[in-house]
């Protein structure tokens, strides 16, 4: 066979086990409600330890293993460490250089994942796009939620161009919906931005903005970003979906484990060195020694043995269940080291496992599905 014919066969055999790795990768994404952007269905938070719990070395290894596992999600906040957390964040994704590009300057590496962080105020939004030699663009970009005004000063660039930007509940006023909604479209037709979502809006706010955004022919929001976990349900199983069937938001969530509550570590108390003893979260110890909390810990007993039986940690039963909403695109995580972050990430493999008679028994345990409430009829 000619050396000719031999390359080539070579060449298409590599090609096409390539092209079934990226679609077996492209399984870990999910589209951002119903906008066509594409996030990995887990992120990584930032919030207690970039910049105060852990080192700059182990934020670095942990946005690393993140990233090499397909995370193209990452969460921080102009007050989370006072700040310091977005820095540490941009100075690592500064020096991860081939992570990184502004606008339409990308690298020449075929298909190399690409990411650009988008400023918010509060909630950080990257864009990562599939690109071949030469950039051209292979699919559609990806959003994520990370604050990036930090970033572009890491990265020394003025000009940067960003994904989107959410504005969190602090930014939100009733009475200047419009203003909120005209200001984030100024962002988007500036090409600073080019989507922008929510964070800890209630179904109305939200509703209201894209009655101001279609009145005024300006642009909505496509996401919410929303607590949710094994004890708190309400609003992402009730509200959320209502909001997507009409008009396609989608939902991320937060704090799949309650802020550590769901990983067991309170059983016992708190513990010296856990997040409910440090400083500036009393309130987070309160309620785990409240009676509702010793409560809550009595069931989480019982959720263990569920646990147990799956073959899993509690902590990834309650991430996988999360996941296990087909309503939820993207739940972010924390951690606290890389092998924490490493066993939070293997909670992907549980989700199979959570079967309608599993799913039956968490409910039974928990106790608090949420229902939606019959309004009473008039006689």
């Amino acid at each position: 066979m000619p050396s000719e014919v031999v390359k080539m066969s070579r060449f298409l055999e590599s090609l096409f086990e390539y092209s079934a790795a990226k679609k077996k990768q492209l399984s870990f994404y999910r589209n951002l409600g119903k906008s066509g952007l594409k996030v990995s269905n887990v992120g990584l938070g930032t919030w207690v330890t970039f910049g105060a719990q852990i080192t700059d070395e182990m934020a670095e290894e942990m946005v690393t293993l993140a990233y090499d596992s397909g995370i193209n999600v990452f969460d921080t906040a102009e007050v989370y460490a006072g700040g310091k957390a977005e820095i540490v964040l941009g100075k690592i994704l500064k020096k991860k250089g081939t992570w990184v590009t502004f606008g339409a300057q990308i690298t020449d590496e075929m298909a190399e994942e690409m990411v650009t962080l988008a400023y918010d105020s509060g909630i950080n939004v990257f864009d990562t796009a599939e690109v071949y030699a030469g950039g051209k663009a292979e699919i559609p970009p990806k959003i994520f939620f990370a604050l990036a005004e930090a970033y572009r000063y890491a990265q020394g660039s003025s000009n940067s161009s960003v994904s989107g930007e959410m504005t969190h509940q602090e930014l939100r006023f009733p009475r200047y919906m419009e203003e909120i909604v005209r200001a984030f479209t100024h962002v988007i037709n500036q090409g600073w931005a080019m989507y922008w979502g929510t964070s800890r809006w209630n179904a109305m706010e939200i509703m209201e903005a894209h009655s101001v955004a279609r009145q005024f022919n300006l642009i909505p929001p496509i996401a919410e970003q929303a607590e949710y976990h094994l004890f708190q349900r309400e609003k992402v199983e009730l509200s959320m979906p209502e909001l997507y069937n009409k008009i396609g938001i989608g939902t991320m969530t937060w704090s799949p484990l309650a802020c550590g509550i769901l990983t067991g570590k309170y059983d016992d108390g708190v513990p010296i060195y856990s997040r409910a003893a440090t400083k500036g979260y009393g309130w987070l110890k309160d309620k785990i020694l409240c009676e509702e909390g010793r409560r809550q810990q009595s069931k989480l007993r019982e959720v263990a043995g569920i646990a147990d039986k799956l073959g899993c940690t509690l902590a990834q039963l309650s991430i996988a269940w999360c996941l296990k909403n087909e309503n939820v695109q993207c739940v972010l995580l924390g951690a606290a080291s890389v092998d924490q972050l490493y066993e939070d990430i293997q909670a992907l493999q549980v989700i199979p496992k959570l079967t309608p008679p599993i799913l039956a028994d968490l409910d039974k345990v928990l106790g608090n599905r949420p229902t939606y409430k019959k309004e009473p009829r008039d006689r």
